[in-house]
């Protein structure tokens, strides 16, 4: 009779190789899908490493489009783009992430997601409300103000600033460069330099 093999419990991969979900939230026009895309094109060019890249207004249109802007609505956004991110990490991936994610509850609750395959890095891009507002490209926040857009996120709409985020940036001041440098800098993400 052969005796059954003892479980060792596996050791964790190095860091390089673990999977990782680093996860941009804040306000729209915070530069989230800036810092976003650069830390993809960094880490594809530097690292020949594949990046999958989950832009909000991107998965808004292809992954949740029957969705609305309810804390309910948008918290189950999140919390699909929380599986999909785990999907990546699960298989050593890096998934990279730019969502407003307005509400505390659902970035924890993807964060517990992705954790159980991996890393996740929280990324408060804090850029202020008025700094914001003087970038809005799409004419939103002047909807906003004028009761056009109801429930938008900092006007008529709670965002929950983060009080876990790993890394934190204003992106008011300074250039995508500086951004980009200090994010490679926090040990987490050190190995993406």
């Amino acid at each position: 009779m052969s005796a059954v093999p003892s479980t060792v419990p596996p050791t964790a991969p190095p860091t390089a190789a673990r999977g990782i979900c680093v996860f941009f939230t804040g306000l729209s026009g915070a530069g989230k899908s800036t810092l976003a895309a650069a830390l993809a094109a960094h880490v594809e060019t530097a690292r020949h490493r594949r990046v999958t890249l989950l832009d909000g207004d991107v998965v808004r249109t292809h992954l949740s489009s029957e969705l609305g802007f309810s804390r309910a609505d948008r918290d189950l956004n999140i919390r699909r783009i929380g599986f999909v991110a785990s999907e990546v990490v699960k298989h050593g991936g890096l998934c990279i992430v730019a969502a407003i994610a307005p509400y505390a509850q659902a970035r924890h609750d993807a964060r517990q997601i992705v954790e159980a395959f991996g890393d996740f890095a929280l990324v408060h891009v804090a850029t202020s409300l008025a700094v914001c507002e003087s970038r809005d490209a799409k004419g939103l926040y002047a909807r906003a103000r004028r009761g056009e857009l109801a429930a938008f996120t900092g006007i008529s709409d709670p965002y929950e600033a983060p009080t876990d985020a790993e890394i934190t940036i204003d992106t008011g001041s300074g250039s995508v460069v500086d951004a980009l440098r200090q994010l490679l800098a926090h040990p987490l993400l050190a190995h993406l330099a």
